[in-house]
């Protein structure tokens, strides 16, 4: 298995992360105050995202599917900013991160030495142009929406550092992390 590993981090490292490494998941440490910055609503997801809260269940329910996996794969891609204010370079930076992890994640679906997967990315779920709960309706595509690191509770800054791998990258920059349980 330690070969499956060793070739996920080489995979995901080829196709643009910048950082990447398989965690045992006794390093994830989940915490509601985590969660209640979403209910802040700084992203402006909260209530409008069928993957963020409160629409994405409470904090203790999604820890549970949490207890059938031991292992996860933590990557990181980090991109160039012209300056802190540049909003139109950190989307472009996140739709480039989440290029890579819906790689990730239908390569690893395919991988028969895998028999399951969780993958959380950054930020709310993007797959649809616009996400079904604001017309009313039930997701579209429940098979592929993904919920963000943050929204299952999950201390991301607590995660990298413990994983070995910096929050902060430098001035002028933005980082955005992804997790794939196995």
């Amino acid at each position: 298995m330690e070969k499956v590993f060793d070739n996920l981090i080489e995979e995901v490292l080829a196709l643009g992360a910048t950082r990447a490494t398989i965690i045992d998941t006794d390093m994830i440490s989940f915490s509601e105050n985590v969660r209640k910055l979403c209910e802040q609503n700084s992203c402006g997801c909260y209530n409008r995202n069928w993957m963020c809260p409160p629409t994405v269940g409470p904090v203790a329910e999604l820890q549970k599917r949490f207890a059938g996996y031991k292992r996860g794969l933590l990557f990181q891609t980090v991109h160039q900013l012209e300056d802190s204010f540049d909003w139109e370079g950190m989307q472009e930076g996140k739709a480039e991160h989440t290029r890579i992890f819906r790689q990730m994640v239908e390569g690893m679906e395919k991988n028969p030495a895998l028999k399951e997967i969780l993958p959380f990315n950054a930020g709310a779920c993007t797959y649809c142009p616009q996400c079904s709960i604001l017309d009313g309706e039930k997701c579209r595509f429940p098979a592929k929406a993904v919920a963000s690191i943050e929204s299952n509770g999950i201390d991301v800054m607590a995660l990298v550092k413990a994983a070995g791998i910096p929050y902060n990258n430098g001035k002028n920059t933005v980082s955005y992390v992804s997790l794939i349980l196995v």
